[in-house]
């Protein structure tokens, strides 16, 4: 199946690191997410990884923002 996503990356060059930010992600709340075809893992496995990103990207922002 073609990718047929329309989103854009606003930093393409932040791919890498979002990627590894994944997997440590899903290796933190325990979903085996793994290189290539993930289709056997659920949407709420797939939705809890993305989930859990932004909420750490929120918490390290707000962090940032109070001088932490």
């Amino acid at each position: 199946m073609a990718n047929r996503s329309s989103n854009k990356a606003a930093v393409p060059e932040a791919k890498g690191a979002l990627d590894r930010f994944k997997y440590e992600v899903a290796n933190e709340i325990g979903v085996p997410l793994k290189d290539g075809y993930n289709g056997d893992l659920t949407s709420r496995q797939n939705g809890s990884v993305g989930g859990y990103m932004v909420k750490k990207m929120i918490e390290a922002q707000e962090r940032q923002m109070s001088g932490q």
